[in-house]
């Protein structure tokens, strides 16, 4: 048996090496590092893939964040409404424009930002939600997209962890998560499931004017040359990792597959331990596990963790901390908070290796050592 990764990308590579291989010899061919038709080819597949207007690439999923609430106008003393059982660059970005994050509860089963705690936590103030489609499952996008348009509230989405996922309106409308709220941001981490060789993210957006203003924001304010109108910051994606992602955007469904079969093997071996409930499949969405995690139910979890790294089983917590209980928010009132859910979760998750390479006998030994363990 191979050595199990928490992310495999050196095998996913072997799979591509030639394409992969070929793309990059053309852009140091070419040696137009930086936009160019390597850039502006893939972010127009990556819009029709993502069902969005307009797709405007930058440097990180970080960036994408901060350009996408500096666009908006969003201003020190404005507010955000955003889960605190997230990953740090969510709430990070708005601290950094003083704007102040207001941190509320997620649901216990999709581990994502519940609306009827953000309904409560909306104020004057409020400017924004920023949803997070933690580990691959989306959010509550339609009652989340009926509180802002009640209270003219604009969407941020993240979806850094959900890219692919399919969200159905009760309607029956399908969407791509990323491209339901006014401004969508994903990253291109390599670890993601479309992932970089290095960093990278973008920006999704359906109105006109305001890819304007994120193209412009992403290029130091310009809306030409040398002629800046409004204040900017400077985050590219460089053509290299832009002919990479094209490649890897042609198999992104297959290694969605490929992790939700994964996935599958996971809930049946954990189907019958009461110890552990398995991720929460709701019928509205299609979960692309991202990260595979389960909650565990009176199970020391560190001893766990620190069992199945003894037996060559790799395994993260995500996240052991939650935002408001970060020290970078004391300013902005963050010990303040309660919110026994997020409390209870960071407690209790754990995740397991998912990736596209997953193999059978490397499942079977992940599960055997997870419940091997429960015995004890």
């Amino acid at each position: 048996m191979r050595p199990i990764q928490m992310v495999d990308t050196k095998t996913q590579y072997h799979h591509i090496k030639a394409a992969v291989d070929s793309a990059i010899i053309n852009v140091l061919e070419s040696s137009m590092f930086i936009g160019g038709k390597v850039v502006a080819d893939f972010a127009a597949n990556l819009a029709a893939y993502h069902q969005s207007k307009h797709c405007i690439p930058c440097a990180n999923g970080t960036d994408a964040l901060q350009i996408a609430m500096m666009a908006l106008g969003l201003k020190a003393g404005d507010e955000v409404i955003t889960p605190s059982f997230t990953y740090i660059a969510t709430v990070e970005v708005a601290a950094l424009l003083g704007i102040k994050p207001v941190f509320v509860e997620v649901d216990k089963k999709t581990f994502c930002i519940d609306p009827v705690a953000i309904e409560k936590a909306i104020t004057p103030k409020t400017k924004a939600i920023v949803p997070v489609h933690l580990y691959g499952h989306a959010a509550n996008m339609e009652a989340i997209m009926k509180i802002a348009k009640e209270h003219q509230l604009f969407v941020i989405e993240d979806n850094a962890q959900g890219i692919g996922c399919d969200y159905t309106f009760s309607d029956g409308t399908v969407r791509k998560t990323g491209s339901i709220g006014h401004i969508g941001c994903t990253s291109f981490y390599p670890s993601k499931n479309l992932g970089a060789y290095g960093d990278g993210g973008a920006i999704f957006t359906n109105d006109d004017q305001l890819a304007t203003l994120l193209q412009m924001v992403a290029s130091h304010g310009q809306s030409k040359r040398y002629y800046h109108d409004v204040v900017g910051c400077n985050s590219r994606l460089d053509a290299i990792q832009a002919a990479i992602l094209d490649i890897k955007l042609k198999h992104l469904d297959e290694y969605i597959a490929a992790r939700r079969k994964a996935a599958d093997y996971y809930d049946n071996a954990f189907a019958d331990n009461e110890k552990i409930t398995t991720p929460f499949r709701d019928s509205n969405n299609k979960h692309v596990f991202h990260q595979y995690t389960l909650v565990l139910n009176g199970v020391d979890r560190d001893s766990l963790s620190k069992y199945l790294l003894e037996n060559g089983v790799p395994n993260m917590i995500y996240y052991p901390v939650p935002a408001h209980k970060q020290k970078m928010f004391d300013a902005f009132g963050g010990s303040q908070y309660e919110l026994p859910i997020t409390d209870w979760l960071t407690e209790r998750v754990i995740s397991l290796p998912i990736h596209t390479e997953l193999e059978e006998e490397q499942l079977a030994f992940i599960t055997k050592t997870v419940l091997d363990f429960m015995k004890n």
